[in-house]
């Protein structure tokens, strides 16, 4: 007997239940991106190699799933679906002229180090909004975050605001180069401030610029830390950032999405091609971000195209383990078994054809003669089925409900 084999480290499979769950709650985001008015594209899982360069920003070259096709181009696995939508934009819509907007669902891959413990393969669901940079592009794109987070049934979360030309601005002021504010940023992703307090130590900063950087961990909650982040804004740029948080803000609140909203002047991006806002959304029952989104006004140059964007991306399988840590429950259809014998069959698939022309699933399952009722219920309920419906050979249906626990006794021929 040749062995079984198993998934290769950091990629699963997802199945019955599980899958059931993870296409219900894609279908729920999705259709709130639909309400606003985000229509539906899929880009190739197999991209050229140059989409996801290290100029992009997107993931470093160790990270990536690289292999050659018969020809010698190199081709890598997309680690991530904004600069592919971003091509594919760039492409096929060169010439128009109005805001685009696009939303995806789809897998990426990103081969972390082993010793991380990280899923390789991700399924990620998004939007992007081509061609306007704008606050109300940057309201709208959050707006509908909240709104998604909230139709799958989460209630505490948190949507963390910033802005990358904050902590840039303060880089510039303290004069340090590219190696050292990539240093920087690193320290401040890990919150290692002592870290940033010892480098800058080396290096003749103003005192005041130095003080901004102290107070970076502080500028972090509500609407007043922004009041607080303009007195420490070292140039126009840092406070056109803080201006462009207040006024994205004011919008958030005629979405009636303020009340989720914190700030955190800090943030700089994972990604090397953010330009303005970036955000993340939090919540309780995983230990990183369920969103992560920004704007990228320079993306779609290096595809052909000058044109502003903002997009975000929800990452499905962290939100639904934070679903499932939090027991919020996210509804599926419900599955029914038909059980008959042989001299059940005709009844049994009349059944089943009538139930399914009025939408309702149903699995048709030919017992053996010596097996009893206990056997299919037993199976009914592993597989998450909601009613069994059990044909005797006296031609009565025993109609068991597997989730209250009721039970009738129908003839076949009333018994819908």
């Amino acid at each position: 007997m040749e062995q079984k084999l198993h998934t290769p480290e950091g990629v699963r499979d997802i199945y019955s239940k599980e899958c059931e769950i993870k296409l219900a709650l894609q279908k729920k985001l999705s259709k709130v991106l639909h309400l606003y008015g985000y229509q539906d594209i899929q880009t190739p899982t197999l991209e050229y190699y140059e989409v996801f360069r290290k100029e992009i920003g997107s993931t470093s070259t160790q990270e990536l799933y690289k292999l050659f096709d018969r020809e010698g181009n190199i081709l890598a696995l997309r680690p991530d679906i904004t600069p592919s939508v971003a091509r594919a934009a760039a492409t096929l819509f060169e010439n128009e002229e109005k805001p685009v907007r696009l939303c995806y669902a789809g897998n990426t891959f990103i081969n972390h180090s082993s010793y991380q413990g990280r899923l390789k393969e991700n399924t990620q669901l998004g939007a992007e909004l081509i061609g306007l940079d704008s606050v109300e592009a940057d309201a709208e794109l959050i707006a509908m975050v909240a709104d998604g987070l909230k139709q799958v049934g989460l209630k505490e979360f948190q949507i963390s605001l910033g802005h990358v030309d904050f902590v840039k601005s303060l880089m510039e002021a303290a004069g340090l180069g590219e190696e050292e504010s990539h240093e920087i940023r690193e320290l401040i992703a890990n919150r290692n401030f002592f870290g940033v307090e010892e480098l800058l130590d080396g290096r003749k900063v103003k005192p005041a610029i130095r003080e901004a950087f102290r107070i970076l961990p502080e500028l972090t909650g509500g609407e007043e830390v922004l009041a607080q982040a303009m007195n420490a804004a070292p140039d126009a740029d840092a406070k056109h950032a803080v201006l462009r948080l207040q006024h994205i803000f004011r919008l958030l609140k005629l979405y009636g999405a303020d009340d989720h909203i914190t700030f955190d002047l800090s943030m700089s991006g994972n990604y090397g091609y953010y330009t303005g806002i970036i955000f993340r959304a939090y919540t309780y029952g995983t230990g990183d971000a369920v969103v992560r989104g920004g704007r990228y006004d320079h993306l779609l140059e290096k595809f052909g195209k000058d044109t502003p964007s903002i997009g975000f991306a929800i990452i499905v399988d962290e939100l639904m383990s934070a679903l499932g840590r939090q027991k919020i429950s996210v509804e599926t259809l419900r599955r029914n078994l038909v059980v008959y014998t042989e001299s059940t069959e005709e009844q049994a698939i009349s059944l089943a054809c009538s139930f399914r022309k009025k939408g309702r699933n149903i699995e048709l399952v030919k017992r053996e003669a010596e097996e009893g009722r206990e056997m299919y219920e037993n199976y009914a309920k592993r597989t998450s089925a909601a009613v069994m419906l059990y044909l005797r050979d006296d031609h009565k249906i025993e109609m068991v409900n597997l989730v209250t626990g009721e039970e009738k006794l129908a003839d076949i021929k009333n018994g819908h």
